[in-house]
């Protein structure tokens, strides 16, 4: 159990760092947009450089039209920054001392519920008004099995924690 604890600490680390990223990079992507600030247009308008903060060196390449900027761009962001901190926040689990708990069992279920239930909804959406590319299906595809496997995962701790609640299991 020592190695998963090692595994689950380091990728708890690694998401909350993935997630920080996307989710700054959100916030600081709509801030330039809405302002206009450290925004370059070239090629007649037609793509938006994002400038790294205070430079003129770009940061994000972008395509100047709202579709594109609102769900092949914003809403990839926002929703990979939700995706690994919810990763984190499960990956967090198994390095407690006490593995089934209600709080485990919630995190697990805020995981399972967002890949299953978000994934394919926002590319539907995203499908009438962007070109959304084939390979974009197969990544819906893969969110809903993790969340399959992480549904499976909360009902095992489901059963933990009844089971621990009887003979005060810690792994």
């Amino acid at each position: 159990m020592n190695q998963t604890k090692i595994i689950s600490r380091i990728l708890f680390y690694i998401c909350t760092l993935l997630s920080a990223g996307y989710l700054i990079t959100f916030v600081y992507s709509v801030l330039c947009l809405v302002t206009g600030f450290s925004i370059t247009p070239y090629k007649d308008g037609q793509y938006l450089h994002i400038n790294y903060p205070f430079t003129e060196k770009p940061f994000l390449n972008i395509e100047n039209n709202y579709p594109y900027i609102i769900f092949s761009f914003l809403a990839v962001l926002i929703s990979y920054g939700i995706f690994f901190w919810l990763s984190a926040k499960v990956f967090k689990v198994f390095f407690q001392p006490k593995l089934f708990t209600k709080d485990h069992i919630q995190q697990l279920k805020r995981f399972y519920l967002y890949n299953i239930f978000i994934p394919l909804p926002l590319v539907i959406a995203a499908s009438f008004f962007v070109e959304v590319e084939s390979i974009i299906w197969g990544l819906v595809f893969i969110h809903f099995m993790l969340g399959i496997f992480c549904l499976f995962l909360a009902n095992i701790f489901k059963q933990g924690l009844h089971l621990q609640n009887e003979q005060d299991l810690f792994i």
